[in-house]
C-alpha cells in the first residue's frame, strides 16, 4: 500500500517546549520508530509540518543587526524542508539500512490573485501572552492572532495547486526510496502565464492541504495525518466533547472545527477521500501502525 504521512509541526517540537536543536534531536527518534514501522511493510512518503521552525528562523532575521531586511518566508520555509529533512533523513537511515531515503526540496504552485495573500491565517511560530505578542506586531509589523493556547503570529496560507516535482517523487518511489517531501507545504511560487517563470512568494502553504494533493497525485491508497491528539472529537474541549472513530467526508463537513488546528487537517482528508475514493485517518504518531491496520485514530472513508 502507498501511504503519504503528515507529520505535524510538533513532532519535532512539543507545545512548551523550548526551540533548541537539542530538543528536537531528542524527539526525532520517536518519529522514525513509527514511521519506520510503516516502511516495513507499505511504499511511504513523509511530508512534515515547519510551523515553530520557520517561526524562530523569523524572528532571528528579524532581529539579526547584521541584515538591512529580514529573510522572505519562501526562503526560511526552504531551509526549515533541507534541516528538517536532514534529521529525518538520517534517523531513519539508522531504523531502516536498507531502505533508499530521499529528502527532495519541494516547490508548490499558488495562484498569484488568491485572496489568502489579503489575510493571513497560517500560524506560525512559538505562542506568546496577548500583550507580548501585541508589542511584538507593532515592532516587526507582524499579524497576530489568538491560537488556542496563546497568541501567535499569522501568515498568508495561498491553496496549493499543484506539487512542481510530484513526478521526480514518483520516480523516487519507482526505485524504491522512502521519500521526504513537501515539508512545511512546499516553497510557494507563482508561474508566469506567458514563459512559465518561477517566482516564490512570501507566504506559507499549508502542509495538510499539500499533503493531500501530494497523495492524490501519487495515487496513494491511503493518507495518514499525525498529530499530538489520539483521534479527532467532536466539540473538542468541551464536557460533552466525544471521539470520532469513523467518518466520511458529509459527516465531518457537518461539524465544526477550529481553523488553527484540526479544522485544515479535516477538510485535508475529506478533499482525499472525495477525489480519489482512498482512505484517510487522522492520529497520534504514536499509533502511526496501529491507525492503519484500523486500531487507533479516527478512519475517514468515502460516502456509501
Amino acid at each position: 500500500m502507498r501511504i503519504v504521512v503528515a507529520l505535524g509541526g510538533n513532532a519535532l517540537l512539543h507545545r512548551g517546549e523550548r526551540p533548541e536543536a537539542a530538543v528536537q534531536l531528542a524527539n526525532i527518534d520517536r518519529v522514525a520508530t513509527a514511521l519506520a514501522a510503516l516502511a516495513h511493510e507499505h511504499e511511504v512518503v513523509v511530508t512534515h509540518g515547519n510551523g515553530p521552525q520557520i517561526g524562530l528562523l523569523a524572528a532571528e532575521s528579524v532581529a539579526d543587526p547584521a541584515l538591512s531586511a529580514p529573510y522572505p518566508l519562501y526562503l526560511l520555509g526552504a531551509q526549515t524542508q533541507g534541516m528538517i529533512g536532514s534529521l529525518l533523513a538520517c534517523t531513519l537511515h539508522n531504523a531502516l539500512p536498507s531502505v533508499r531515503i530521499a529528502t527532495l526540496v519541494t516547490h508548490t504552485l499558488v495562484r498569484a490573485g488568491d485572496p489568502a495573500f489579503a489575510r493571513p491565517t497560517k500560524f506560525v511560530g512559538q505562542v506568546y501572552p496577548r500583550e507580548v505578542a501585541r508589542s511584538l506586531a507593532r515592532r516587526r509589523g507582524w499579524h497576530v492572532a489568538q491560537d488556542t493556547t496563546g497568541w501567535r503570529r499569522v501568515v498568508p496560507s495561498p491553496a496549493p495547486e499543484r506539487i512542481l516535482e510530484s513526478e521526480t517523487v514518483h520516480v523516487l518511489l519507482d526505485g524504491g526510496a522512502l521519500v521526504i517531501c513537501a515539508g512545511g507545504g512546499g516553497v510557494p511560487v507563482i508561474a508566469d502565464r506567458v514563459t512559465g517563470a518561477l517566482t516564490a512568494m512570501d507566504a506559507v502553504v499549508d502542509k495538510d492541504f499539500t499533503a493531500a494533493l501530494l497523495a492524490e497525485d501519487l495515487k496513494a491508497d491511503f493518507l495518514l495525518i499525525l498529530t499530538d491528539v489520539p483521534c479527532v472529537y467532536e466539540d473538542f474541549g468541551a464536557p460533552a466533547q466525544r471521539p470520532l472513530l469513523d467518518a466520511t467526508p458529509a459527516q465531518l463537513r457537518r461539524m465544526s472545527f477550529p481553523d488553527g488546528s484540526m479544522g485544515p487537517k479535516v477538510e485535508a482528508v475529506a478533499r482525499f477521500v472525495e477525489r480519489t475514493g482512498g482512505l484517510a485517518a487522522i492520529g497520534s504518531l504514536d499509533a502511526a501502525h496501529e491507525i492503519v491496520h484500523g486500531r487507533s485514530g479516527t478512519l475517514i472513508r468515502p460516502d456509501l
